[in-house]
């Protein structure tokens, strides 16, 4: 019996975690620990940090689970088909490349990506698998499907303005996903997202541009996530809405795709394509 439990288990895809510490790390830790379908064999951390060296379970403030925390993403790889990423954009292209070179499907999630991150990105795409989307969650990844739609129906007398909130340690601003909603209203308008966004206004900024793309971050508390498209005309507004209250939907949504990754060609995807949309 124990033979048989040990061959199944070492059948599963086997996932990495970058950035074990931070919020997502752990919720994807506990998640991947009672998955049936996958199985923990990787924890990564910055060089020097207090959980190095220590089981994850227990540096976790819970129950020992036999992997411990590492730095050495070489060593983590090469036991993995899969890394799950929520970190920071020099960490996630340095890993990209490690994921390349062991043909391990690469799930990110790290925003604030510049153009010159996105080549180096396309270029490990070439050898391996990578997943990237500014948010995993269902939810959201409808709502940019509308609001492209709902976009392209409207004309330009409708100002659109992304307002978006989250918790007071968020680092960047815009959020990825009010970046992927502008892209959407872009592309709905037959845009360029560069060409007509406006996430700067302070003191006198005069009157708004027609056809201008507005940004609204807000930060403070908790906040997991929420996010509101504002389509406003005079006499009329439309305001589509999501509202995240559980960091797990992310993580369930990159789990999904470190699966749905498994055996596919090498490229870049993002979750529309993991969840068919």
């Amino acid at each position: 019996m124990n033979d048989s439990t040990d061959t199944l288990a070492d059948i599963l895809p086997g996932i990495v975690v970058n950035g074990a510490s931070g919020r997502m790390g752990q919720m994807l830790v506990q998640l991947i620990a009672q998955s049936e379908s996958m199985r923990l064999v990787g924890v990564l951390e910055r060089s020097g940090h207090d959980w190095i060296g220590q089981d994850i379970g227990v540096a976790m403030g819970g129950a020992a689970l036999g992997v411990k925390v590492s730095d050495d993403a070489l060593d983590a790889m090469a036991k993995a088909q899969a890394v799950i990423d929520f970190t920071t954009p020099a960490a996630t292209v340095a890993l990209a490349e490690l994921a390349a070179q062991a043909r391990a499907v690469h799930v990110i999630g790290t925003t604030g990506l510049s153009d010159g991150d996105l080549v180096k990105l396309q270029a490990a795409a070439r050898h391996a698998v990578i997943v990237r989307a500014g948010n995993m969650s269902l939810g959201v990844n409808l709502l940019v499907q509308l609001t492209k739609k709902v976009a392209a129906a409207l004309d330009q007398d409708f100002d659109i303005e992304i307002i978006e909130s989250h918790h007071r340690h968020k680092v960047d601003a815009p959020s990825g996903t009010a970046l992927m909603l502008g892209e959407a209203a872009a592309q709905g308008r037959g845009v360029k997202l560069a060409d007509v966004r406006d996430s700067g206004r302070d003191g006198i900024t005069g009157a708004r541009n027609r056809g201008d793309i507005g940004f609204s971050a807000i930060r403070g508390g908790d906040i997991v996530g929420e996010h509101d498209v504002m389509f406003a005309a005079d006499g009329e507004r439309i305001i589509l809405r999501h509202l995240a209250t559980d960091r797990a939907v992310f993580a369930r949504g990159a789990l999904k795709a470190a699966l749905w990754g498994q055996g596919r060609k090498p490229g870049e995807y993002d979750m529309l394509d993991v969840l068919g949309l």
